[in-house]
């Protein structure tokens, strides 16, 4: 079966015809290819950066591929056709050309400090395992490796490294040399400042990020997924720690405060920005457009570069072809132009998938 869509395309702003053959777009004309959209804005499928479908709601593990899938599911019918899920506890290599889930790039399992990460999530190693342990997570995935960068320290009562920063930079290195790209959640200032000038190849949330900082990310190319939506619950997080670790209270609020600007600062250095929302344990899946519209409104992104983050920029970064000659059949169709009201990403009107229709 082969499908027909006219429409205007972005980001080239040109009204064109496009032909699906299989899971390939061509330009050429089709005989007898079925018309399923004749109007609107066309975009090469969203992209939610920053996912966890292995984790379920609530957090731990999920309880097996099927809800992995349904997870999956709720995200593609936002419009999200690529995921990178960063760090998952269940392993689910044979989603990957799963026709009902969206394109996958995958870490596996997060590397983290023993005792001081989420239970249940992280594969826990002192500093002398640590790039082992990086090279073994790069075999578990498609490409990517997730490293916890910092979390509390208890015995500090604040935010602090999860390792000192050799092993932090020999993370760096054993990800790289195991051919797999690496990021790190990170929240704090220290342990951001010792991954960027390592060389790692993301972050994510980066609410510790300086302006000197964010210029050596800029001249690396160094990535930035800033999860905004999960940056919102600092206050809360706070609210919940502040009796027991008053230092680590005021901490977070101090970085939730500020990180509209960190962000604001990042894009306008030219640091390469992708959408992702952190869905699994307590962020909802099927958000992307809430996470776009934060970086809209609050971070003060143009609605084409916010496109860009979610559409055919990360599609690019992630490998994953978009609508051009012979490119991946992913695409979703708008009534209205996002670029002028990206409220509109909230109802996309027909949906793609590897050719097959969703919607």
């Amino acid at each position: 079966m082969a499908f027909h869509v006219r429409g205007v395309l972005l980001p080239e702003d040109e009204e064109r015809d496009l032909w699906l053959v299989g899971d390939r777009v061509t330009f050429s004309p089709v005989e007898g290819a079925e018309t399923i959209a004749d109007r609107g804005y066309v975009l090469p499928g969203l992209v939610d950066a920053h996912c966890h479908i292995g984790i379920a709601p609530g957090g731990g593990p999920v309880e097996g591929i099927a809800q992995a899938k349904e997870l999956a599911a709720t995200d593609r019918d936002s419009g999200v056709l690529a995921i990178r899920d960063c760090g998952s506890p269940y392993p689910y290599p044979q989603l990957d050309d799963d026709p009902d889930v969206p394109r996958l790039a995958r870490a596996g399992q997060h590397v983290a400090p023993p005792k001081r990460y989420l239970r249940d999530i992280g594969v826990e190693v002192g500093a002398p395992d640590v790039p082992g342990e990086i090279a073994a997570q790069a075999r578990a995935g498609n490409g990517w490796v997730k490293l916890v960068g910092d979390w509390i320290d208890r015995s500090v009562g604040d935010l602090a490294p999860a390792w000192d920063a050799a092993t932090l930079e020999a993370a760096v290195r054993a990800a790289q040399a195991a051919g797999a790209r690496i990021t790190a959640h990170t929240f704090s200032e220290e342990a951001v400042a010792v991954l960027v000038r390592a060389g790692i190849d993301c972050l994510e949330h980066g609410t510790g990020l300086s302006i000197d900082l964010i210029d050596e990310m800029a001249r690396r190319g160094t990535a930035l997924v800033p999860t905004m939506i999960n940056i919102a619950t600092f206050g809360d997080i706070a609210a919940r720690a502040e009796g027991k670790f008053p230092e680590y209270a005021r901490h977070m609020r101090a970085l939730g405060d500020g990180f509209p600007a960190v962000v604001r600062a990042a894009y306008e250095a030219g640091v390469p920005l992708f959408v992702g929302t952190d869905a699994g344990g307590g962020i909802s899946h099927g958000v992307i457009a809430d996470e776009m519209l934060c970086l809209h409104e609050e971070a003060g992104l143009a609605p084409l570069d916010v496109l860009r983050a979610a559409s055919w920029g990360a599609r690019e970064w992630l490998g994953f072809p978009g609508l051009v000659e012979g490119g991946l059949a992913d695409l979703v169709v708008y009534a209205e132009d996002p670029r002028r009201d990206l409220r509109v990403v909230r109802a996309p009107q027909r949906m793609v998938l590897r050719g097959r229709v969703i919607r």
